[in-house]
């Protein structure tokens, strides 16, 4: 986790993401929900401010200088020269040095806090890995392989309940970051990263890649959802069990087994097991279709199978060329996986 870079893209970074997500506005990075968060938030205040106070110490000392030694109209000497001060050059040495020794200090700390921290045995394990552009998510304790949203209990101080992320790319760089939960934390081919979150409370929190990943990397959007641990353990059982399959879509799953979309994708419960894209066995209970790029209504549906290129340009999908009748018939079964 690289804290510096953190505070320097803090402002740049949530003006990208709220300029890509089309259904709610980003997180307030200044409204922290998890220790991560608030650590990192903590720290962007205290150099926020040190650098405000030397702005204004040094824009004011040249205001002054500017109207107290400006030029009279009938001054034409050339002013006192002084040519060294040992006082004014230990000062600016001295002064700065303490500054920077601070704030590393202050860095030094948050970073270790943050990284410092181990899984305790009952901690929810997850592991994320980054594609160009979506978010592949696993919880390997529990057996659920999903996409784009990463469930989680929520946590109080009287019951504790952190998550820990183990970050994974299968092509280039990513990077994770929900602004309310966490700094971010890079994800680099053949070099795991962990980081951890405590969501204190329920709700949607959004966040977006940060480390620039290609043409849609702007959409590549994600999912934390907090939930008290009654609804996680709903969710889990639910995503547990064979994708639910609605008995009048029956011609449309032997269309869709009969189609190349098996080599790349899963549905438990049938022969397709793909791994290339997302896991498509409970695809209905997201949110959102193409990693935020658009909500995930019947209508949005249909038009992303007939072509993703049309909606997200350059997504490893390609259009399948279907029919009318095929169209109909795989809308219609990928629309009962609940």
């Amino acid at each position: 986790m690289n804290l510096s870079r953190q505070v320097a893209c803090l402002w740049c970074l949530s003006i990208a993401a709220a300029s890509a997500e089309p259904v709610h506005p980003v997180g307030n990075i200044f409204d922290p929900q998890a220790t991560p968060a608030e650590s990192v938030y903590h720290l962007s205040i205290l150099v926020i401010s040190v650098c405000a106070a030397i702005f204004f110490v040094v824009a004011g000392l040249l205001t002054f200088t500017i109207v107290r030694f400006r030029r009279k109209t009938d001054d034409h000497d050339e002013p006192a020269q002084v040519y060294g001060s040992s006082r004014i050059e230990i000062a600016w040495t001295v002064i700065p040095i303490l500054i920077v020794l601070v704030l590393t200090m202050a860095t030094a700390r948050v970073v270790s806090a943050i990284q410092g921290r181990r899984a305790e045995a009952n901690a929810l394990q997850v592991t994320v890995i980054g594609h160009q552009w979506w978010w592949e998510i696993r919880y390997g304790d529990l057996g659920i392989i999903t996409a784009n949203e990463l469930h989680v209990p929520v946590s109080s101080a009287a019951k504790p309940a952190p998550t820990f992320l183990r970050l994974e790319s299968a092509d280039v760089a990513h990077s994770f970051w929900v602004p309310q939960l966490s700094g971010k934390t890079d994800l680099i081919p053949n070099h795991p990263n962990n980081m951890w979150i405590d969501p204190r409370q329920e709700g949607t929190f959004l966040g977006n890649c940060a480390e620039y990943c290609g043409m849609q990397h702007a959409n590549m959007l994600l999912r934390v959802i907090v939930q008290s641990p009654a609804e996680f353990g709903k969710w889990v059982a639910a995503q547990k069990l064979n994708a639910a399959l609605d008995s009048r879509a029956d011609e449309g799953r032997e269309t869709f087994l009969a189609l190349s979309c098996i080599s790349c994708h899963t549905v438990s419960g049938t022969s397709a097991a793909g791994t290339f894209g997302p896991d498509l066995s409970h695809m209905m209970s997201r949110e959102t279709l193409g990693s935020g790029a658009i909500p995930n209504t019947p209508a949005n549906l249909r038009a992303w199978v007939r072509d993703p290129q049309a909606i997200k340009p350059g997504n490893l999908m390609p259009n399948m060329q279907l029919n009318a009748l095929e169209l109909d018939e795989v809308v219609a079964y990928l629309s009962s996986l609940k």
